[in-house]
């Protein structure tokens, strides 16, 4: 490590603490509500991404740790046929945001039970049914999801089908997880067919051997919400360094490090998604001149967000599931919300009720 570059920039205040507001990935929540990012940052400097995983599950201080209603739930359906058009639709919406002090409704919940319907009717067209149905479901919120799905199954699948099947929710909040198990066991006939793990699915180890089986995965809202990386370069020629976080001697502020590029995720993600690839392109020697002649004159920061945390899990269902059928669910943008860098994850924040 003797050869390391180290540069530590840009003090983050006493009360900034990422936290998970679906759609995406951080915000900033108030001093009252959360705890301090010295709790998550000890005495060694951490990367982004080992951060926000802290931030969002540590069983202490984790935001889905410590809030069960951090997903929203329904009582009941959205009468669809009810609403005129999308300007009712999204006034409905505001109402029902005001009345509930819940972070997000995720589509599932939004449009139950047709959004899981929909998962569940394709599963049956495209399963074979000859052989027992194993679904996985990774962060399955509040559950509805895994019900709507087995609801449909049990009414419209030969009974043999729904009496072989397994239902086998990944959930990291044990909170969650207990309120999975209460949706689903409203329909008592569900119970034998589905269980909680509470574990990570992103940990090799959770997932035992290699599953040779033919099963399914549904992931709604999960890959865009996982731990970034965040990786930074001094100007537009300089070779990009990971961004790792320590906590300031002497006080309760966290600051970012910059160190080579060492970490093997970080380095497959950048290598993924290709970041120098105008390097490779015809007439790079002019290009990178001009650039590197540019950023003597007006040198420009660059900082881009990797998606490691969806990588790694990726990764590991892959290696583990090997005749899995994926099926995933995510928003591609929010309008008017943006973060510094490229890449960067959104910010969904609630004020006076509504959702931005």
């Amino acid at each position: 490590m003797s050869s390391c570059h180290y540069t530590t920039i840009k003090k983050l205040p006493l009360n900034f603490f990422f936290a998970f507001r679906s759609p995406k990935v951080f915000s900033r929540v108030s001093p009252s509500s959360a705890f301090f990012s010295t709790d998550i940052v000890g005495e060694k400097p951490i990367l982004v991404r080992d951060f926000i995983h802290s931030a969002l599950y540590d069983p202490n201080h984790g935001y889905f740790s410590k809030r069960s209603g951090a997903v929203g739930m329904l009582e009941s359906s959205i009468k669809f046929n009810k609403l005129e058009g999308r300007r009712a639709y999204l006034r409905h919406l505001d109402k029902i945001y005001k009345q509930n002090d819940i972070s997000w409704f995720t589509p599932v919940e939004l449009f139950k039970p047709w959004y899981a319907h929909g998962i569940a009717e394709a599963i049956m067209r495209t399963a074979n049914l000859s052989v027992p149905l194993k679904i996985y479901e990774i962060g399955g919120g509040s559950g509805s999801c895994a019900k709507n799905i087995m609801d449909y199954i049990m009414l419209n699948a030969p009974a043999r089908v729904y009496n072989n099947m397994t239902y086998i929710s990944v959930e990291i909040s044990s909170a969650l997880a207990k309120k999975q198990l209460e949706t689903v066991g409203e329909v008592r006939s569900h119970l034998s067919k589905f269980r909680v793990e509470c574990r990570d699915a992103a940990d090799r180890s959770g997932w035992g051997d290699v599953d040779l089986q033919p099963c399914w995965v549904i992931m709604l809202e999960v890959l865009d919400n996982l731990p970034h990386d965040l990786i930074y370069s001094e100007n537009q020629v300089s070779p990009w360094m990971e961004v790792w976080l320590q906590r300031q001697k002497d006080s309760l502020n966290i600051s970012e490090l910059y160190k080579p590029l060492q970490d093997p995720l970080i380095k497959r993600c950048i290598e993924i998604v290709d970041l120098e690839r105008e390097h490779s392109t015809h007439g790079a020697r002019a290009i990178s001149a001009a650039r590197s002649m540019w950023s003597k004159f007006f040198p420009k920061p660059r900082r881009s967000w990797m998606p490691t945390g969806c990588l790694r899990l990726l990764e590991v269902l892959h290696g583990s599931l090997p005749k899995m059928s994926l099926i995933a669910s995510d928003f591609s943008f929010l309008p008017d919300v943006r973060v510094p860098g490229a890449r960067a994850p959104l910010v969904s924040t609630k004020g006076a009720g509504v959702p931005t």
